[in-house]
């Protein structure tokens, strides 16, 4: 199955190279959306936005930070799944933890997920002895965690309302629940695939075994519960009015996360809010921009925040703990040599001793 895929990757990489794909795709998304958030923004009133702010409830603002706070807590079994699928048992969950939600955090502000997330991981995990590439399959797999969550979301929110889909890429419905299907439909025929015998992929040491078929749906349940979380984060603090399903906005949601992710912005800053707006043009400008600041500020700004701190508490303790033992090997290496030079200094006296005992014989002879 995986060999005419390959088959065809690499002749695509070697005609055209896929890291020009990525750099022209990234340019176009950002181009277009910033084109869109101009021709929606350029008119707002920023003091209806700060009035929107002001006007949310504190009771939204609550139910906000613990959807965000559970969806970042789900962000750590990433880790810890992908800890046990390579084989680190011995890895405890708090270190899996601190790793997922760091990585996370780090890589959703400053863009460019995969290789930030990455040094994260790294710079965590190698203190419990993993190596460059154990780090590297723990960023496979926790990535196959993600996307496999995003298409079941995807792929069943918009079997359900593809209307939600067309009002971001404005295409008809019937071609919008048609690939849906085709998405369900590869999801199902992977999730096969797996079931029926351990599959491996990767050559020498960076080969990984994927997940069976029953771990591939703890897989899978992770990533629905995550963009869930997320997606009711953002549920609340819309605006009351008008009113649309959870459905709707979930759909509209995963899209908007996935173009800003393949944006490689910081965020998706401009990229996810463009989609958002456009996907939710119902809703009073002002409104919208103003729940999209609060979701940025918790989802964003907030476990960034927190990070950094955790992050420079760690290296502090990490910086001390290095140097306890060093000046404690300098004291007891001090106390031997103290030790071992006494009985020198006794000897030498003693043969003193002896050396005027002998000549003061010699004196009492003659």
């Amino acid at each position: 199955m995986l060999k005419p895929l390959r088959a065809v990757a690499r002749q695509f990489d070697k005609w055209i190279g896929w890291n020009r794909v990525g750099i022209a795709l990234s340019i176009t998304i950002i181009a277009v959306a910033a084109i869109a958030l101009y021709r929606m923004l350029h008119d707002i009133d920023l003091k209806e936005v700060m009035r929107a702010v002001r006007m949310t409830p504190l009771r939204d603002l609550l139910l906000a930070g613990l959807f965000v706070a559970a969806g970042y807590f789900t962000l750590t079994f990433y880790d810890l799944f992908a800890l046990r699928t390579i084989g680190w048992n011995t890895i405890p969950y708090r270190v899996a933890a601190l790793a997922g939600f760091t990585s996370y955090s780090i890589g959703h502000n400053v863009g460019a997920s995969v290789f930030t997330g990455a040094a994260v991981r790294y710079r965590v995990y190698s203190v419990w002895g993993l190596t460059a590439i154990d780090v590297a399959k723990i960023c496979f797999v926790a990535g196959l965690t993600f996307w496999l969550g995003n298409a079941t979301v995807l792929g069943l929110g918009i079997a359900y309302d593809p209307n939600a889909a067309s009002a971001i890429d404005q295409l008809p419905v019937w071609l919008n629940r048609t690939l849906a299907a085709g998405i369900l439909l590869v999801l199902a025929i992977y999730v096969g695939w797996v079931w029926l015998a351990p599959r491996q992929i990767g050559r020498s040491n960076w080969q990984v075994t994927l997940p069976g078929g029953p771990l591939t749906l703890l897989q899978i349940l992770i990533g629905i519960i995550d963009l869930g979380c997320c997606a009711l984060a953002m549920f609340v603090l819309m605006p009351s009015e008008p009113h649309i399903p959870f459905v709707t906005l979930a759909v509209i949601f995963v899209m908007a996360t996935l173009l800003g992710f393949a944006s490689t912005s910081p965020g998706g800053l401009g990229v996810f809010d463009a989609a958002m707006f456009i996907g939710l043009w119902q809703f009073d400008k002002e409104d919208l921009l103003a729940g999209l600041l609060l979701f940025r500020m918790f989802y964003y700004v907030l476990p960034f925040a927190v990070t950094l701190a955790v992050l420079g508490v760690r290296e502090l303790w990490l910086d001390v703990r290095e140097l306890a033992p060093h000046d404690q090997d300098t004291a007891v290496a001090d106390q031997k040599s103290i030790a071992l030079e006494t009985p020198c200094q006794g000897s030498e006296t003693k043969d003193q001793s002896a050396a005027f005992g002998d000549r003061k014989q010699a004196s009492s002879d003659r």
